[in-house]
């Protein structure tokens, strides 16, 4: 049975590789087990078949390097914080036992993605409660730490992942899903992401959380409890050439 130290919980196929992308890529690449959920299928999607966006991710799933990619089938569009979608999360929770779970940002104005944030947080809490879907005969596990990307609203990072060596990467792996983004030969209705301009937005976004840090990339992410530093000098002297 794959178990992983961290998981990517996003809404859509294509989620995780334009937030968190160059974060799971570096936890692989520190010898951690990476895992990705994908809640729906992206069927409402304006462009691509869920046949060819499930390849899609497969696809990017190699180039990330994920031990295991998932898919948890609830209804694109149609995301809600209801007990069979907890019973649903809560049960790959306590199946593949991650330590660490990333996922969108709460607020996020798409309601899956929102709804998602919410569905993550208390499903990782409910999967530490032996009495909770006890029927199924999944043992409980201990609460996942949730981190919430920093994608859509503005919010102070609890935390910056410096994602220098692995940028190029993440773009391959966004660019892997060719039915989302910017095809000039495409028949397909435009959107945002289709716009010529979109990736290299998603570059410069990169870019500029690596600024925050001194790094050539970043990826933010905001956690809601406080953080437990066993080494605060070691934290707080990491070098960043900020001010050099």
């Amino acid at each position: 049975m794959i178990q992983v130290d961290i998981l990517a919980v996003f809404a859509h196929p294509d989620d995780l590789e334009l937030t968190v992308g160059g974060t799971m890529l570096k936890m692989k690449g520190l010898g951690y087990r990476t895992g990705a959920l994908d809640v729906t299928r992206g069927e409402m999607g304006t462009r691509g078949s869920v046949e060819d966006r499930a390849n899609e991710a497969a696809a990017a799933a190699k180039i990330l390097r994920l031990d295991v990619r998932e898919n948890l089938g609830l209804a694109d569009g149609h995301v809600f914080v209801n007990d069979p979608s907890r019973i649903a999360m809560v049960r790959v929770f306590r199946r593949l036992k991650p330590s660490v779970i990333l996922t969108h940002q709460i607020d996020d104005p798409h309601p899956d993605h929102d709804h998602i944030a919410r569905l993550v947080r208390e499903s990782a809490r409910l999967a530490s409660m032996r009495n909770y879907d006890a029927d199924s005969g999944n043992e409980k596990i201990p609460v996942p730490v949730v981190a919430h990307n920093i994608f859509s609203r503005h919010v102070v990072p609890s935390f910056v992942v410096d994602v220098s060596p692995f940028l190029e990467d993440k773009m391959s792996a966004i660019r892997a899903h060719q039915s989302q983004f910017h095809n000039p030969g495409s028949t397909e209705p435009e959107t945002r992401l289709t716009a010529a301009t979109f990736l290299d937005e998603l570059e410069n976004r990169s870019r500029y959380f690596g600024s925050l840090i001194g790094a050539e990339a970043g990826e933010p992410f905001f956690v809601r409890e406080a953080l437990n530093v066993d080494d605060p000098v070691r934290l707080l002297t990491r070098p960043m050439n900020l001010y050099s």
